[in-house]
């Protein structure tokens, strides 16, 4: 291949040649909610479906022997992505569904009354929700740890409120509202050095950071398949090896046992052990194809075109009065998500208007309620980026952004 992100890379994207009915040509910054698939993937699952089609694990003939054999070759693919095992990766639905298997499945284990669970106010809901709730269950402490204003963390009030009664400490390695990278490496340390478990929500950093599981000292990290260029519907669980002793299955059912007796089951050995029912194949060797096309491309590269389009839409930007950028302004700091306000204006009718450019972003609170009340926002429109995308994008972008602001004023 040898495309450079944002180059003729968008070619290998088929949706990324829409022309709309009034004209425009689609240009797609909603990254960070969905990215677009690459013809490669869309290839992939349509073949797996017209030559591959069939139940895993169980099938005495050819078709669920290939089928097998693909998933099989799907996990070591993916775990591989991210430095882990096969054994030590589950495919899930999502970052939603493995972030909730951890809370069912290690937290109902392993936390009790008076215990602490701490999260960051700048979580999506995704993993601020299911410990909140679990909290609850428990009669545990939620604690919730402020950010700056800029979106980062002060480590020295992250140490102050993690204690020797913290069991869960949760938090995402980039932010999904400002695209913010935590010192992930230090925070586990911390988390570690309390004798607390480190659960990553890694849906907005898998796609645009090289991660090694390993290396950096996860104990647990979620991510999602859509968010990397994969099919919706499929995503990771990692569990460290020493956190699955400690835990039980989230869901029950056929495909995780070794034997089942009138008053008691036998599970089978992980992976299988958390992956009752039809898992989705499809979707596994879908998001395989995605990971092997990344490693192709180069996750240096990815992170590099995140950054300087960042970098380069601040510098256009910053000239617009009136318009408010959120984040921290070191974009070594930062991933390609640009979240922005236009004063006098609400974020929906930016978006409205954008979108008649054929600029497609999202706007709202991205999931995020709490970090928005902790700022003093409601709303803001958010731009994000990815391979596909390039400088000229950047610059449709903001010659929409001063259309709004030509049309409000």
């Amino acid at each position: 291949m040898g495309y450079f992100p944002g180059s003729d890379i968008e070619k290998d994207f088929p949706i990324l040649s829409t022309v709309f009915e009034d004209g425009c040509k689609l240009v797609y910054l909603d990254s960070a909610a969905t990215t677009q698939k690459p013809r490669c993937v869309i290839e992939r699952i349509t073949r797996f479906y017209e030559s591959e089609n069939a139940n895993v694990s169980r099938g005495a003939h050819k078709l669920g022997a290939t089928a097998t054999s693909e998933y099989a070759k799907a996990r070591e693919t993916v775990a591989r992505f991210i430095g882990a095992k096969p054994e030590e990766l589950i495919f899930t639905s999502g970052a939603t569904e493995s972030i909730n298997a951890i809370a069912y499945g290690w937290g109902e284990e392993n936390i009790h009354q008076g215990d602490e669970i701490v999260v960051l106010v700048s979580e999506h809901h995704s993993n601020f929700i299911p410990w909140q709730q679990l909290a609850k269950r428990r009669g545990a402490n939620f604690k919730i740890v402020d950010v700056k204003p800029d979106g980062t963390v002060d480590l020295n009030e992250f140490k102050k409120i993690v204690t020797s009664r913290t069991k869960i400490v949760a938090f995402a390695h980039v932010t999904n509202t400002f695209g913010v990278i935590h010192p992930v490496r230090e925070m586990i340390e911390i988390a570690h050095s309390k004798g607390a478990v480190a659960v990553i929500d890694g849906a907005q950093s898998v796609p645009h950071i090289l991660t090694d599981v390993k290396e950096i000292g996860m104990d647990f990290l979620a991510f999602s398949g859509h968010k990397m260029l994969g099919p919706m519907g499929i995503g990771g669980l990692y569990i460290l090896k020493d956190r699955m002793s400690e835990m039980r299955p989230f869901f029950t059912g056929g495909g995780m046992i070794d034997r089942v007796n009138d008053d008691s089951t036998d599970f089978a050995q992980p992976p299988e052990e958390y992956e009752a029912g039809t898992p989705n194949v499809a979707g596994a060797v879908g998001l395989a194809t995605a990971v092997e096309y990344l490693e192709k491309v180069g996750m240096d590269h990815v992170l590099d075109n995140d950054q300087t389009l960042l970098e380069y839409a601040y510098k256009k930007l910053d000239r617009v009065k009136g318009l408010t950028l959120y984040g921290t302004r070191d974009f070594e700091k930062r991933v390609g998500v640009l979240s922005f306000n236009i004063e006098g204006v609400h974020p929906h009718d930016v978006a409205t208007i954008l979108d008649a450019h054929g600029v497609a972003v999202r706007s709202g609170h991205h999931c995020a309620q709490p970090l928005m009340k902790h700022l003093g926002i409601f709303y803001t429109a958010r731009a994000s980026f990815y391979i596909y995308n390039k400088k000229e994008d950047i610059d449709i972008l903001v010659d929409a952004i001063k259309d709004v602001k030509e049309r409000f004023s």
